[in-house]
């Protein structure tokens, strides 16, 4: 039996996982805070620390592993290994030999990939995705990632950029975006977003319970909150989720055009609202794709949850792109 390790890198926290890339058991599990100001070596020494502790904890020997997979948020380029940009992370990143460095560190091989790209991996080998050819995939936080399955293989295109599903444009002349464009579906139906609309909403002093579930304290103001004020009944919440949701299906719409997928998964902090937003999105799906059968295309919501970007990483180390 050869194990993988997976690594997610976020902004926030840094995980290490030792996984059965047959089955996408966790064997074992490790987390730390990221060293996110302290810049790319320290980045990369937490890592080696985390995969030294992984291997401990799963109990098997360093032959055993057959390499390790790092999922990051950002730009990376597949071929040299190299991190590009990584907008979460602070520090000096670009032209980081990450892979290079960190092979020197561990003494296995290692693979970089963006971390919803591994995502869209694990779901469609072991989660909501299992058992179809062809896939999309949303992860909705703080930001909107995505990627794509297309007749059995993830789809990376030029230096894995394909499946930025969250910069596609739902608003030809809207809001600029972090990426540099406008309109994006980042800017429209991402947690951010939806705390804005909703803080403009006690601004405005439409009637809300939301300003009184966090004491008038607009700083509190998150998508949870607005998530458990629209489950109280709150219409204003409702909608905001409701126009969030009606982006989201703008986007999908084009998705469902552009590769004819079996499913659509959706994943990430804000779609614990479920229904609330996928329902709008499928209704607008209906209203906008003819030319497809839209109907024989299910929008669920992922349910591989935090541990998703761990076995994706793995997987993607141990070069299971394919069925």
């Amino acid at each position: 039996m050869t194990y993988f390790i997976g690594v997610d890198l976020g902004g926030t926290n840094l995980r290490a996982a030792l996984i059965d890339p047959a089955s996408g058991e966790r064997l074992a599990v490790r987390k730390m805070a990221t060293p996110n100001r302290a810049g790319p070596a320290a980045v990369i020494d937490s890592i080696s620390q985390l995969i030294d502790e992984v291997v401990a904890a799963g109990q098997v020997t360093r032959e055993a592993i057959g390499g390790a997979g790092v999922g990051m948020p950002g730009l990376v380029d597949l071929d040299r290994g190299v991190a590009l940009l990584l907008p979460n992370i602070a520090g000096n990143w670009p032209e980081v030999m990450l892979r290079d460095v960190l092979e020197r560190r561990i003494g296995l091989p290692v693979r970089l990939i963006n971390d919803v790209r591994a995502i869209t991996l694990a779901e469609w080998r072991f989660g909501a995705g299992k058992g179809v050819d062809t896939m999309a995939c949303y992860a909705i936080g703080t930001g909107i990632g995505g990627g794509v399955v297309v007749n059995g293989r993830l789809h990376l295109g030029i230096s894995g950029s394909a499946g930025e599903l969250g910069h596609q444009v739902v608003e030809p002349n809207g809001a600029p975006c972090n990426c540099g464009g406008r309109g994006c579906l980042e800017m429209y139906a991402s947690g951010p977003a939806i705390a804005a609309r909703a803080i403009q909403a006690i601004v405005q002093r439409r009637p809300t319970c939301m300003g009184e579930l966090v004491d008038q304290d607009l700083n509190r103001i998150t998508v949870e909150v607005v998530l458990q004020a629209a489950r109280m009944g709150d219409e204003v919440a409702r909608t905001i989720f409701e126009q969030a949701g009606a982006y989201l299906g703008i986007a999908v719409a084009n998705t469902l055009l552009t590769i004819s997928p079996r499913k659509v998964v959706v994943g990430g902090g804000v779609a614990a609202a479920g229904d609330l937003l996928l329902d709008p999105a499928r209704r607008t799906v209906r209203e906008r794709v003819f030319l497809m059968p839209a109907d024989r295309v299910e929008i669920v919501p992922a349910e591989l949850g935090n541990d998703a970007g761990l076995i994706g990483a793995a997987l993607w180390a141990a070069g299971k792109a394919l069925p």
